[in-house]
């Protein structure tokens, strides 16, 4: 079994950009509902948010946030290692 390599050279398109651009998103998407709820929606204490609308932001920077740095930590990885294989070949 032969693997075929790029000899050094990243493709413009592997995804890389993409992942970068929707982490970021993703993850501004849920600071921004956890700034929300802090700011306008009432709060929230150990029981859960005070209003209908400060469920709906919790619910959604809890999603937002962990899956948000999921993606973007792999397309800093993703980059790292294509900055690292351009600088070898």
């Amino acid at each position: 079994m032969t693997a075929t390599r790029n000899s050094g050279r990243t493709k413009s398109n592997d995804g890389t950009r993409q992942l970068l651009q929707w982490g970021g998103s993703v993850v501004a998407s849920g600071i921004v509902a956890t700034v929300l709820l802090e700011t306008t929606l009432g709060g929230f204490t150990s029981t859960g948010a005070h209003t209908n609308g400060g469920w709906f932001a919790l619910i959604v920077a809890l999603m937002c946030i962990p899956f948000g740095s999921l993606l973007l930590s792999l397309g800093i990885a993703k980059w790292l290692r294509n900055r690292r294989l351009a600088r070898q070949g």
